[in-house]
């Protein structure tokens, strides 16, 4: 990451003290306390709404799980997916979203679906209490609600920031 040690001791410093001076970290307590401070010491339930190829990807992803981010449904409006699961994980009916976000607790919702629906499904979502939104919906949502968090992932972002380094690299040599 080229950043020195002194950097990561004086951005650590920022959350609390974790080490002693001229002894260093105790690794596993640092390694708790970063959790914490990430969140990642408490089970996150998600939901992916568009049961498609990414969504479905998303699913089979078991490495979520140990870090406390547990799947429990996908929701799409295609009704031959109606019944059928992924990796245990059931897909149901986008009309069933309601019901669910009533009897099940949900921290976060993915949306992998076109751009066309994700505002609307976005409100939807805020309305049903839902606090965080993972949004790969290639739009930038409207969210006027200041205590609900939006992640937007672009993946043509990423491939074109990786682009970008392969030709800066081969420059450089």
């Amino acid at each position: 990451m080229k950043v020195t040690a002194s950097q990561i001791r004086q951005d650590l410093n920022n959350f609390g003290g974790f080490g002693q001076q001229g002894y260093g970290y105790n690794v596993q307590f640092l390694y708790e306390e970063i959790g914490k401070i990430m969140g990642l010491n408490t089970e996150h339930r998600i939901i992916i709404i568009g049961a498609g190829n990414l969504g479905q990807a998303l699913a089979n992803y078991v490495k979520f799980e140990k870090l406390g981010f547990v799947i429990t449904a996908l929701f799409d409006v295609n009704p031959e997916l109606s019944g059928k699961s992924v990796r245990g994980i059931p897909i149901l009916m986008l009309s069933e979203l309601d019901e669910y976000c009533r009897t099940h607790r949900v921290d976060i919702a993915a949306l992998t679906m076109p751009k066309s629906k994700a505002d609307s499904i976005a409100s939807k979502l805020v309305d049903l209490g839902i606090r965080a939104i993972w949004n790969f919906a290639h739009v930038d949502l409207e969210i006027p609600n200041k205590d609900v968090v939006v992640e937007s992932v672009h993946l043509s972002d990423s491939l074109m920031q990786l682009s970008y380094n392969i030709v800066k690299n081969s420059k450089n040599k």
